[in-house]
């Protein structure tokens, strides 16, 4: 099957992330596009299917009412399991049914592409490339995980472009293995953290990675489980000041704005958090290599608006100098890389985390509770929730205390805040002035809801 030769798409759980920057790519190169999700509503239309039936793309309940037999192929998720009612109506049509990954791979290998690898940062990193290429007249093209705001003021979901350009910026995901289908021209591996899979996994994966990579692979040198990958590699970036290809120094966090030197010269970026200056200085390694100088990447970078739930301000109540963030942190350094970012913001922390699915929960639950427990201060308080299901079969043998009784026999404050109602009301209660309130976990398409909702009762 060659991608150009298929003129009628249709994507299962279309209004996912991943699914949803794939559909409108493709649509934006015009071919024909429809796909359906189990949110979709015929009376009460969520934002991004109003979105999408603005650029022409149809929308379809969950029920195999939308796929025809005009339909050349069904793309679907890892979460779609075959006995779903589309993917059966697939079959039973000889539509062949393909995987997400498998489709953004036939996108990847026929043009020239920029693939940010790694278990944390990619799609803000992601973000920066694009974002640089942008303001430095590339018109990039972008596939990625997570909507950017400059793209959402657009009225666009934010997570897909189509430029002119010849640079296409992806991200590569090693969480259901499809990074090594890729063969990017650059390519940039973030970090390696135990993260859906055990390590030896994630370094077969990440080596593929690399000898896929046609011109610059870029690395960061201060990740422990990357220095072995980064030996031959003269494209290394550091946020410790090593003497690599491009090395991060000086670095301080002022309110909502953090600054830090890039081999020496001086970098403003609009955000908060240590981690985001590795990814600003991946960002800046990345387009050097596409041909952007580094005083032109760090000019671009004061003007980078973020992206959709990742430490994203939802609000600041001036009476009581409370924030609420939003932030899609689900593994643990991401969770403890959030909650060090807001301490630098106030003197106590209130972070909500809601594990993503209990198979996560299961593989992760030690290193989180060791994580957090080693960031939090006496001030700050951990609350976790129950475990968001998603719907599938799955094993439900954990429950999310296992994370607060971890913690507290650490000897730091934690609560399980059960459900939403109950840790909305737990959380309010123990707000005082001066502080940030955190909202934390992935999938959960309800979790900024829950954000706004706390930020609107705050006395």
């Amino acid at each position: 099957m060659k991608f150009n030769e298929i003129k009628s798409f249709f994507f299962v759980g279309i209004a996912g992330t991943g699914m949803s920057a794939i559909a409108q790519y493709v649509r934006g190169l015009g071919k024909n596009v429809a796909g359906s999700d189990r949110l979709f509503s015929p009376t009460e239309k969520m934002e991004i299917q109003q979105q999408f039936e603005k650029m022409g793309i149809g929308c379809f309940f969950q029920d195999g009412s939308g796929i025809t037999k005009e339909t050349q192929v069904v793309v679907v998720s890892t979460a779609i399991e075959q006995s779903n009612v589309e993917y059966q109506k697939a079959l039973q049509l000889g539509i062949p049914v393909v995987k997400r990954s498998e489709i953004l791979a036939m996108i990847a290998n026929q043009t020239k592409t920029i693939a940010v690898g790694g278990t944390s940062g990619k799609s803000t990193t992601t973000a920066m490339i694009f974002h640089i290429l942008q303001e430095c007249g590339k018109s990039p093209s972008l596939i990625t995980g997570a909507g950017l705001a400059t793209l959402q003021r657009q009225g666009l979901p934010g997570n897909a472009f189509n430029g002119n350009g010849e640079w296409l910026v992806i991200e590569a995901d090693e969480s259901d293995g499809s990074i090594v289908g890729y063969e990017p021209e650059i390519s940039v591996l973030l970090n390696m953290e135990r993260d859906h899979k055990e390590f030896d996994e994630l370094i077969e994966l990440f080596s593929i990675f690399k000898s896929h990579t046609k011109s610059a692979f870029v690395v960061n040198h201060d990740c422990d489980k990357t220095q072995a990958l980064s030996a031959d590699v003269a494209n290394d970036f550091s946020a410790e000041g090593a003497e690599v290809g491009f090395s991060g120094s000086d670095f301080v966090q002022n309110g909502f704005s953090i600054s830090f030197k890039v081999n020496g010269k001086l970098c403003k970026v609009p955000l908060i958090g240590r981690h985001n200056m590795e990814n600003a200085l991946a960002a800046i390694a990345v387009c050097v290599k596409a041909g952007v100088s580094v005083e032109e990447s760090i000019e671009a970078m004061a003007s980078f608006e973020g992206i959709y739930r990742r430490t994203q301000l939802v609000g600041h109540n001036k009476k009581r100098n409370v924030f609420v963030i939003d932030d899609f942190a689900h593994n643990p350094s991401e969770v403890a890389c959030a909650i060090k970012a807001c301490q630098a913001i106030a003197p106590s922390v209130l972070a909500y985390f809601q594990p993503h699915g209990f198979g996560p929960l299961r593989f992760m639950h030690k290193e989180l509770s060791k994580e957090v427990a080693n960031v939090l201060r006496k001030t700050d308080t951990f609350f976790v929730g129950d475990v968001y299901y998603a719907g599938g079969t799955v094993n439900k043998d954990i429950t999310a205390d296992v994370v607060s009784d971890a913690i507290i026999s650490d000897g730091k404050n934690a609560v399980y805040a059960k459900d939403k109602t109950f840790a909305e009301k737990t959380i309010l209660d123990a707000v005082t002035d001066d502080c940030v309130i955190l909202v934390m976990g992935a999938r959960d398409p309800h979790l900024t809801d829950f954000a706004v909702n706390i930020f609107n009762k705050l006395n």
